[in-house]
């Protein structure tokens, strides 16, 4: 069933924590294969293709969107875990779920549908891909959402805040949030696509960000180390390389360095720490599937100019503005009069939360029709 032997200190399907409706084991397919399944047929993963990574959906179809974001992250992830013999479904279940709670307009949506939220309990977009596969997954006669196992639950709540720990404690006693109240790590899997999740969006971003001409590679050459040595030895390899050819070759070393990075580095933590099993791997201070310190610096200092250079840059803020008030006009409509939901969130006892899983279900595309269709006004 395994394309290679599991460590001793993964995720074995075979010793899962189980599903929080049993089922009967399928024939063919392990647990965790099961539940990567169930992700990529559900609706909300279709979505993912309509929603926006860094440049809004309308700007470009060669752009990154989330549903492209979620597929680089396996592909990294389950590299990586094939070489450090860890379970590969796992990784990439939770890759594929990580982002189904993400709202339209990427971070600029989350904030104001955070800010819309606050007198109601606030939204946190991993806390809103936990509600996506428990609950808002429509597609079983028998229970609601998709009745993940435990482990893939708990790798798709990536953050989660004390109070939100401690609500989903009180109707979960020691479940996928535990970990947040008691100090523990997750699985090695679930770290796995935690740091795959960071290289896969620094090197998109930067793909994104050169294409779309609001960055230069010389610029990035000049500011971040870590393009600068692999775009020089590109260069040394094929003299007078330039232009998409020179930026894929330097993306393409720069993450075959922090992926051979990765597995060298959790390697050396993993033989320092010898967890025994997939259980003693909760109990470390830190988690183990890392950078190493170089590596970590490296990544932080390109981070940091993407943050200041392509993220804050005015094209990129200039259309935030005008995607929150989609939204801000949006959650007052919805608020006011729960007429103007669908049937099965205007029927909910809890009215804001409603609005929100609605809401944070849109697609671009969508909020701008909804939007328009509701205000007569046409921001984009």
């Amino acid at each position: 069933m395994f394309a290679t032997p599991l460590a001793p200190y993964a995720s074995d399907p075979r010793q899962t924590r189980g599903r929080r409706h049993p089922e009967p084991a399928a024939p063919t397919r392990s647990d965790y294969q099961r539940d990567r399944d169930r992700i990529v047929h559900s609706t909300a993963f279709r979505r993912l293709v309509y929603k926006t990574q860094v440049f809004l959906n309308h700007e470009g179809d060669l752009f990154r969107t989330r549903l492209t974001h979620s597929l680089e992250v396996a592909q990294l992830g389950r590299s990586i875990a094939r070489t450090l013999q860890l379970d590969e479904d796992l990784v990439e279940t939770i890759a594929l779920a990580h982002d189904l709670g993400h709202t339209p307009f990427g971070h600029a949506g989350q904030d104001m549908l955070d800010d819309c939220m606050k007198p109601y309990g606030g939204f946190e977009h991993n806390l809103q891909s936990l509600r996506v596969v428990d609950l808002l997954e429509q597609r079983y006669p028998a229970f609601d959402g998709l009745n993940l196992t435990f482990e893939s639950r708990e790798g798709i709540l990536k953050h989660c805040s004390r109070r939100n720990a401690e609500m989903i404690g009180a109707n979960e006693p020691d479940g996928v949030a535990a970990r947040f109240l008691l100090g523990l790590q997750p699985s090695l899997e679930a770290q796995l696509c935690n740091l795959a999740d960071e290289v896969a969006y620094n090197a998109h971003d930067i793909d994104d960000g050169v294409r779309s001409g609001l960055i230069e590679l010389e610029q990035l050459e000049g500011a971040v180390p870590l393009v600068r040595r692999h775009m020089r030895e590109a260069l040394k390899d094929f003299p007078g390389l330039a232009g998409k050819r020179l930026l894929f070759e330097t993306i393409r070393r720069m993450l075959t360095a922090q992926v051979y990075d990765i597995i060298d580095a959790t390697g050396a933590a993993l033989r320092e720490a010898q967890p025994a099993d997939a259980s003693a791997v909760r109990l470390a201070a830190k988690p183990l599937v890392r950078f190493s310190a170089e590596m970590r610096e490296a990544s932080t200092v390109l981070k940091r100019f993407l943050f200041a250079n392509l993220y804050r840059h005015p094209q990129v803020t200039g259309t935030r503005g005008r995607a929150e008030e989609v939204l801000r006009d949006l959650f007052a409509l919805y608020i006011g009069d729960a007429r103007l939901l669908p049937t099965e969130f205007a029927s909910q006892a809890d009215h804001p939360r409603a609005v929100a899983d609605y809401m944070a279900g849109m697609t671009d595309r969508y909020a701008l029709r909804e939007h328009e269709r509701l205000t007569g006004k046409q921001l984009f």
